[in-house]
């Protein structure tokens, strides 16, 4: 075994430790629950533009992002642009012709100047619609058509039926060895106490939920854990899902 190999084997050694470990995991979900009221995942930014993300969930990101080097990544949910706008870089240094499709039922004035201004705007595509209307699936599709290497990342609205619904529209164009990313699993695991802002989704009914039961049906995906296991603090645990077959 090499340094390199060695290096790697360590690691996942290490990573395979931490999720074993429960009170890390029991941390973790503790840090997410105690500055959700400080709107943590609100105040970082990329490029400019507001991210409404974890740092450790970005990283993962990175890392598959140049794993799988996709041609196409596929988001539902844009807000600020902050996401598609850190994608986009992303494959402007990988330096193929990748672009990033942004779906979102709503896509404020604002927000679309500040993102169509930007440098990165070049790979963008957006489309403004319910990411669950057909029309809206069958132009991505569209758009997806003759990529060799589609990734999927899935964070409009969290209700169970509304994921699933995108499961089902979605996942099927990820290619063999990428990823459909489902973010804010983490509402499985948060106290049933906690406050959505009046929101529908919650223990019972959000993105983890909507995954199990994708899941039962289609054994062309897994969970890569290892992904949640090193992160211990995420969004999307049980969130990474690998196209195996």
């Amino acid at each position: 075994m090499n340094e390199i190999q060695k290096f790697e084997s360590d690691k996942a050694a290490n990573i395979k430790k931490m999720g074993e470990a429960q009170h890390l995991r029991e941390e973790g979900v503790e840090f997410i629950n105690k500055t959700a009221d400080y709107k943590y995942s609100y105040n970082f930014s990329w490029m400019g533009r507001p991210i409404i993300a974890y740092p450790q969930d970005m990283i993962a990101m990175q890392e598959i992002i140049w794993e799988v080097q996709p041609d196409i990544i596929i988001e539902t949910g844009v807000a600020h642009g902050g996401s598609i706008v850190y994608y986009a870089s992303l494959l402007q240094l990988i330096g193929n012709d990748g672009i990033v499709v942004g779906i979102d039922i709503d896509i404020r004035k604002h927000n679309r100047d500040l993102i169509e201004a930007h440098p990165m705007f070049t790979r963008i595509r957006l489309i403004e619609g319910s990411s669950v209307d057909t029309q809206v699936a069958d132009e991505v599709k569209r758009l997806a058509a003759g990529r060799k290497k589609v990734l999927v990342c899935l964070d409009s609205n969290h209700t169970h039926e509304h994921v699933l619904r995108e499961l089902e529209f979605y996942a099927p164009l990820v290619t063999v060895g990428s990823y459909c990313v489902v973010f804010d699993t983490i509402v499985e695991d948060m106290p049933a106490s906690h406050d959505w802002n009046g929101r529908p989704w919650g223990v019972g009914n959000n993105p983890k939920t909507a995954v199990w039961e994708y899941l039962k049906t289609h054994k062309e995906f897994a969970i890569d854990a290892a992904v949640h296991q090193k992160l211990l603090i995420t969004v999307a645990p049980d969130g990474y899902l690998k196209r195996i077959s």
